[in-house]
């Protein structure tokens, strides 16, 4: 017989399958893990998992708080926070530069074309002065302007004598925008135009406005003047109009057109700010 086993065989047999058990037992009851040895920087790390988690639960949760804002402000940046896009944006300034306010939700939404959604989330922030709410009450009386203004006189001056305190008395300037202005005269040496108070930050149109009406150019001041066809490149960047693509551009143009010989040239610059060619020029010697 072909299946038939000696006694030896069998008890081969017998110890080689006691010995296959017993060493899937052993397999299944070991553990063959290494264990893990943490360094003292690997220690440090996980002491601080449960903070650096924490922290980033809160910068996914977190929600930009909007406080209320007149909407006729708007700048690009705002905009973009808001959630408008470029092309609504530059309807709305657009519109501002003819000197136009918006009064309503529905008056911003006409003028930028904005989503009814969009408008729905940021509407309830919006804040129009107290004229604005009661444009369409009767028998209205408007309050005299000296009432937004404080009552003492002022003398009409020249804006590169005004001091802080003259500057203060205008209402709507304090301590810091005061100093701002006067730094900004620093910077060119004098002021040539009165336009150049659009260029200060943190001036309203209200507040330049009554700038304008209590101050102005007396006598053209003698600056500094820069000298467009000799100063170097860092020497031109010291210019507040002038950073440095500018500067770059003005000398490579003098270079290959053999000077700038007058505020037409300026012109063809790449890049040159044209809207403020008559202020700068005023500041150049050619």
């Amino acid at each position: 017989m072909y299946f038939a086993y000696s006694k030896a065989q069998r008890s081969g047999l017998f110890l080689l399958f006691a010995i296959i058990i017993s060493l899937q037992f052993f397999y299944y009851l070991t553990d063959f893990t290494k264990p893990e040895i943490n360094s003292p920087e690997k220690e440090k790390w996980l002491s601080l998992q449960t903070e650096i988690d924490s922290l980033k639960q809160e910068k996914e949760n977190f929600v930009p708080k909007i406080y209320p804002f007149n909407p006729n402000f708007i700048n690009d940046f705002k905009g973009y926070k808001l959630g408008m896009s470029t092309t609504e944006i530059d309807r709305l300034l657009a519109f501002r530069e003819k000197n136009l306010y918006v009064n309503s939700a529905e008056d911003f939404q006409k003028v930028t074309l904005v989503s009814d959604s969009l408008l729905k989330a940021i509407a309830p922030y919006f804040k129009f002065p107290d004229w604005a709410k009661n444009k369409k009450m009767t028998n209205f009386k408007p309050f005299p302007k000296t009432t937004f203004e404080k009552k003492e006189k002022i003398v009409v001056l020249d804006i590169n004598e005004a001091t802080q305190d003259d500057l203060i008395k205008i209402y709507g300037i304090g301590p810091a925008l005061s100093e701002r202005i006067l730094k900004e005269k620093e910077k060119f040496g004098a002021f040539v135009a009165m336009e150049q108070m659009n260029d200060i930050w943190g001036l309203s149109p209200e507040v330049i406005e009554s700038l304008n009406k209590y101050f102005k150019i007396v006598t053209q001041p003698k600056v500094m003047k820069v000298k467009i066809n000799d100063a170097s490149v860092k020497e031109l960047m010291k210019f507040p109009y002038f950073k440095y693509p500018l500067a770059k551009q003005i000398v490579t143009y003098r270079s290959m057109n053999g000077g700038i010989h007058n505020s037409e040239d300026l012109i063809k610059i790449n890049g040159f700010p044209v809207e403020k060619l008559k202020i700068i020029a005023l500041y150049l010697e050619f």
